[in-house]
């Protein structure tokens, strides 16, 4: 018997329903079975009776078993031919398990890499950003301080500085679009509430777009099925329209408004345009248009809406080339003494529940205070709808 530290660990002789109720024991413990050809114990019986049904299996087990040693003998080497397949499987499977967590850690290392390198690049493009807008606001300033001191020049050409504050003018309107006008989204929502007063204009009439900016409108129509063309005095505008693949040309509103033959438009449309223009020059706008449209044509002009204070008092000035508002009580006389009917009035672009006027809770009052509560906000409601309202509106008219 071997002793000492290389004694083999002793086992204890398993019973088939171990390995029966537990087939996923580990491999070695089958291979220990197996290759050692253990002997599989007789189980126990309880009492007299089972005691001599254990003595008659052990008695019988030799007569039953030496008939069947060739059978016992191919089944114990295919089950060993089995398990070394089973080893051989477990150890590719280890394998792989250690490669893929491998190139997972390389997978995890390489993507950080990838991030810290981009988080680097971006880094330095957001400083070579930030030097190019330093740049273009020093360059933008020195241009406008070199045209201030042409034009205080006692002589100078006057073309070029026509060409020079022209530049200069062009920069700005583009920054007060990209400021304040909106995103290309936005517009188009805005847009869209016109869409129930385009849909029936006369077959084949096109929309003229008076100061058609980026090109948003000429764009939606498109959509809508509608022939449109704009005009804008801006030719950095209408090279944004043309990119867009719309019609578009640089010119004087009134200019292509005279110059469109009577009845031969289906509609005349002008967003945030008509705030730019003196009274006497918007009632040119909307007798011209009557005469350019055909019979059923409508006319639609947006504008900043005067009767909320906050849009009068503040947010109409934040474009320093507005003139006046527009009252929509007077831009209607325009339109009814010009012939058009019906004239309506869309309200457009409410401020949001945030910025305006809070209101009292009426349910977490106690009973007793809700009266004076209600009342407190019909008051608010009253001063709310006057400081903020909406913040534009549309007149829409539409030619007999």
């Amino acid at each position: 018997m071997t002793s000492g530290p290389n004694r083999p660990p002793q086992r204890r002789a398993p019973s088939l329903g171990d390995f029966l109720a537990n087939p996923t024991r580990d491999l070695a413990d089958w291979q220990w079975l197996w290759s050692g050809d253990q002997p599989f114990p007789i189980r126990s019986h309880r009492g007299l009776l089972g005691r001599l049904v254990v003595g008659l299996k052990r008695l019988l087990r030799p007569v039953v078993k030496v008939p069947q040693n060739d059978l016992w003998e191919r089944q114990r080497t295919f089950n060993l031919i089995l398990l070394e397949h089973l080893e051989r499987l477990e150890t590719a499977r280890a394998d792989h398990l250690r490669r893929i967590e491998y190139q997972e850690a390389l997978d995890a290392e390489g993507v950080r890499e990838i991030m810290r390198h981009n988080d680097a690049l971006f880094a330095r493009a957001d400083q070579k950003l930030d030097r190019y807008r330093r740049e273009a606001r020093n360059l933008l300033g020195n241009l406008g301080g070199a045209l201030a001191v042409v034009q205080s020049a006692p002589k100078g050409d006057p073309e070029a500085v026509e060409v020079v504050a022209r530049a200069h003018e062009e920069h700005g309107y583009v920054e007060l679009e990209r400021l304040y006008r909106g995103t290309e989204v936005e517009i188009r929502e805005r847009i869209a509430a016109y869409r129930p007063f385009l849909k029936d204009l006369p077959a084949g009439a096109p929309v003229l777009d008076l100061g058609c900016g980026r090109g948003e409108a000429l764009a939606l129509l498109r959509e809508w099925g509608l022939a449109g063309r704009g005009v804008d005095a801006s030719a950095r505008m209408v090279e944004l329209c043309r990119e867009r693949g719309v019609e578009a040309e640089v010119g004087d509103l009134f200019a292509a408004l005279a110059g469109a033959e009577a009845g031969s438009l289906g509609g005349v449309v002008s967003f945030h345009v008509i705030e730019h223009l003196p009274p006497a020059a918007l009632d040119r706008l909307v007798r011209l248009a009557w005469r350019a449209l055909r019979p059923g044509g409508v006319l639609i002009l947006e504008t900043p809406n005067p009767l909320s204070v906050v849009v009068a008092a503040r947010n109409f000035w934040l474009d320093p080339t507005h003139v006046r508002p527009v009252h929509p009580g007077s831009l209607r006389l325009m339109y009814e003494l010009a012939g058009f009917d019906p004239v309506e009035r869309l309200d457009l672009r409410p401020f949001a529940a945030a910025d305006r006027l809070p209101e009292i809770d009426l349910a977490k009052l106690p009973a007793d205070q809700r009266p004076f509560a209600d009342q407190v906000n019909r008051l608010r409601d009253r001063l709310d709808d006057l400081l903020f309202g909406c913040q534009d509106f549309g007149m829409v008219g539409k030619k007999p």
